[in-house]
């Protein structure tokens, strides 16, 4: 009886000893195949350099091709937290969902630019071919509200419909279209091309659509099960958001680790043009949350469907409890307008 109990004992103490280290990783479901460059790294970075470990939550990402990929694969059980698209969120919840929350966005203002290839300046644009996703998809909308903001009569545009931003980045380099939006990290690839230029630069492109377009997504169940590690990977984005902002060379420093494909001159290059616009305050607010709903519902996606109330698919309230936690940064996006 002695042994039984000395046993029972001991295996007890094995498992209070092992218990947190044996506890499942938070998984991190996302839709790059690397660490992607501004602002999508900060995710990868925040687990390369160790941010998650010092927030206590062990994060295991999950990986997938796209954006509906990864909605699906969140409603699926194959993560706790999921870096969607705003519009496929609305869209689900349109559809009936009741159990998805927005809770932070580490990369809300994807730094978007328009190219052109053989175009002087973007006042040249009326009836030039112009690369779209798809006609009605965010980047198709936004680039329109974008170009007519710079006096471009869009309705003289011959809209080329080509898919992912790579696939126009190719497009153009090859002379398929004149013009598209992408990424600043996609145009990394393409701006030594002879007549590349930017058209429309990053800060004029979200001057004139300021439309919050990703955000990281749980479930109910997640936060009521997993509270306290939804709040943890909420703190380790947001300080590293913060170091990044602080000091674009550590950005550089731990990207050069993480991609030495790309050049050190273009990640300076990256660091500079996204200064100012890291998520240093969690990236989502109530206003900001609306404005963006407001203006995807007059999409042709959205075409009958009735706007849900921002609690319908937000929780402020791990956000909240992170900030009053660090307190809130001056540095860069505004919380809580």
């Amino acid at each position: 009886m002695k042994r039984v109990i000395a046993l029972a004992a001991a295996a007890f103490s094995v498992a209070l000893l092992s218990g947190p280290a044996m506890a499942e990783p938070f998984r991190l479901i996302v839709s790059d195949a690397e660490t992607p460059l501004v602002p999508n790294s900060v995710m990868e970075l925040a687990k390369q350099e160790g941010y998650f470990d010092r927030a206590g939550v062990e994060v295991e990402f999950v990986r997938v091709e796209q954006s509906p990929m990864v909605m699906a694969a969140l409603r699926a059980g194959e993560g706790e937290m999921a870096n969607v698209s705003l519009d496929v969120l609305l869209q689900a919840v349109g559809a009936g969902a009741t159990d998805l929350r927005g809770v932070m966005s580490p990369n809300k203002a994807l730094p978007f630019l328009i190219a052109g290839k053989g175009v002087g300046a973007v006042g040249d644009l009326a009836g030039k071919r112009f690369g779209i996703g798809r006609v009605g998809s965010v980047d198709h909308l936004l680039s329109m509200r974008v170009l007519e903001a710079a006096g471009v009569d869009v309705t003289s545009l011959e809209l080329v419909a080509l898919g992912q931003p790579q696939a126009r980045a190719q497009a153009l380099l090859a002379g398929q279209i004149d013009a598209t939006t992408m990424g600043i990290g996609t145009f990394t690839a393409v701006d030594d091309a002879a007549d590349v230029s930017v058209l429309v630069s990053p800060d004029d492109f979200y001057r004139a659509a300021p439309v919050l377009s990703k955000l990281n997504v749980i479930t109910a169940e997640t936060l009521a099960s997993r509270g306290p590690e939804v709040q943890a990977v909420i703190e380790a984005l947001v300080l590293a958001a913060r170091d990044f902002q602080a000091e674009p060379e550590k950005w550089v420093a731990a990207m050069q680790k993480a991609r030495p494909d790309v050049a050190k001159e273009d990640l300076e290059m990256l660091a500079k043009a996204f200064a100012g616009s890291w998520t240093v305050n969690g990236g989502i607010s109530p206003g900001e949350l609306k404005a963006a709903q407001d203006w995807l519902h007059q999409s042709e996606d959205f075409a009958g469907m009735t706007p849900a109330p921002v609690e319908a698919f937000a929780d402020f309230a791990p956000l909240r409890a992170v900030l009053d936690k660090l307190g809130v940064s001056d540095k860069g996006d505004t919380a809580w307008n």
